[in-house]
């Protein structure tokens, strides 16, 4: 049996259903099994819940009770449409669409630099190079004093210049 079905027959039993629904539901209770024990099983807790609502007093009268929760309702509707029509390019807006940009941005950009602090701190980075066409120069970078020196021991001690007169 459907959710629908299962309404129709809670409707029939709070007589709620039009003469015609009434007979409809009359004839599915006649030949569905299931339609026959929810009904049962509705009125049963029906019963149940005879004597257990408690009646609650309002100070005022019911009108009036339902008249200050429509107020209320309708202010805040009117609030928020009142909300809803501010500009899409005031400056809430335009910061609370930019920062989804910028707070991923800053956070980048902030590990960047302390990656890059922590790599030029603690000690002194200096390079050495060596050119491979030439074994007899050594190049030196110095970046703390901002000094490189090049060092080129000649005549260079290989094989191929000891033809060279001395």
């Amino acid at each position: 049996m459907d959710y629908d079905t299962q309404l129709k027959v809670q409707t029939y039993l709070d007589g709620e259903l039009s003469p015609v629904e009434s007979r409809e539901i009359a004839n599915l209770l006649a030949r569905d099994r299931d339609a026959v024990a929810l009904l049962g099983e509705l009125r049963n807790t029906r019963q149940a819940l005879v004597g257990t609502e408690i009646g609650v007093l309002l100070p005022e009268s019911r009108e009036f009770f339902w008249s200050k929760i429509e107020r209320d309702i309708k202010f805040q509707e009117k609030r928020d449409a009142q909300s809803q029509a501010v500009s899409a390019f005031s400056l809430g807006d335009f910061f609370h669409s930019w920062r989804r940009l910028f707070v991923p941005a800053a956070a980048l950009s902030a590990l960047a630099l302390a990656a890059i602090m922590t790599l030029s701190s603690g000690s002194h980075v200096s390079l050495v190079e060596t050119a491979v066409a030439d074994p007899g120069a050594f190049t030196y970078h110095d970046f703390s004093t901002g000094t490189t020196l090049v060092w080129f021991s000649y005549p260079a001690e290989d094989n191929d210049n000891s033809s060279v007169a001395k």
